[in-house]
């Protein structure tokens, strides 16, 4: 019996359940396009973004959370370390995220299709808390005396005057995509194959939240509610199981008898061709009918 999330890394995919090519790379395009629209609509509510940035750094201290200055200061102290950073904040996030899907997509349909839908309601419900609830990355707050690395160092994917960006929102702070994000490609190359190494898919999610928290673009609680609205996400969408393959077992028999295999077994006396040949007492007997004749 094997479902889906336990099939082989080697078994061939199962091409049936992959949606046609077309109509994904169109849902996923328009996906992408509205949650950018989304983004720049949650745009210029800066006021309200750093006043939220203060309410989550003085509730962080008061629950005693680790200072993300304490990822900071190890990056500081070698340059590379912070440019590798900051590259892998720029570079790796969105490229990460679309490799996984095409693999799945042609290697995993099945995955594909819980992937996607997982990540699409991730997405819109990070959409809607950017609109709620506007915030200010520790990198903008004063109060941090955290360093925005990817102003001083490089690279940077964001303007240098955070109220003007036409690029990107940058009071989008929670929660962190980037996390959330690299936890489901981690979970799902995690269920979706069977090496023995595939548990180091979870390295992905522990650099990003490094990456995100030490570059200080996040604080640690973007991470914290974005994992709990992917966990309710992972409880709302199963991964949906394929029917168990069960081997043909014939009918019983009515009289209550056994019903013999369609397939002698290998023990069973394999009948002669000639009668007598292998019984000594049958030429015998034929040859006295004979005479009576």
């Amino acid at each position: 019996m094997m479902y889906a999330g336990s099939e082989p890394a080697d078994r061939e995919p199962d091409s049936s359940a992959r949606p046609p090519l077309v109509r994904e790379l169109l849902l996923v395009v328009g996906l992408f396009v509205i949650y950018k629209l989304g983004r720049q609509v949650a745009n210029g509510h800066v006021d309200e973004a750093y006043r939220n940035a203060g309410h989550v750094w003085d509730f962080e201290r008061s629950v005693h959370l680790p200072g993300e200055g304490a990822v900071q200061s190890l990056l500081l102290h070698n340059e590379t370390l912070i440019h590798l950073a900051n590259t892998y904040y720029a570079t790796v996030h969105f490229p990460a995220t679309l490799l996984f899907l095409v693999w799945l997509y042609w290697r995993r349909p099945r995955h594909y299709i819980w992937s996607r839908r997982i990540l699409a309601a991730l997405t819109g419900a990070a959409l809607v808390l950017h609109l709620l609830f506007p915030l200010a990355p520790p990198r903008l707050l004063a109060v941090t005396g955290l360093v925005d690395t990817g102003q001083v160092y490089g690279p940077s994917v964001y303007g240098a005057t955070p109220a003007t960006d036409s690029m990107a929102n940058q009071f989008a702070a929670m929660p962190s995509l980037h996390f959330g994000w690299a936890v489901m490609v981690a979970v799902g190359l995690i269920v979706a194959t069977r090496s023995r190494w595939r548990w180091l898919w979870l390295l992905h999610p522990l650099v990003t939240l490094l990456v995100i928290v030490g570059t200080a673009n996040h604080y640690w609680l973007d991470s914290i509610v974005v994992s709990a609205l992917l966990a309710v996400a992972f409880a709302a969408l199963r991964l949906p199981r394929t029917a168990p393959v069960r081997a043909h077992l014939p009918w019983p028999s009515t009289t209550g008898e056994p019903v013999p295999s369609a397939v002698p077994y290998a023990t069973d006396p394999v009948p002669s061709a000639v009668p007598y040949a292998t019984d000594p007492a049958l030429p015998a007997a034929y040859a006295s009918t004979g005479a009576r004749r």
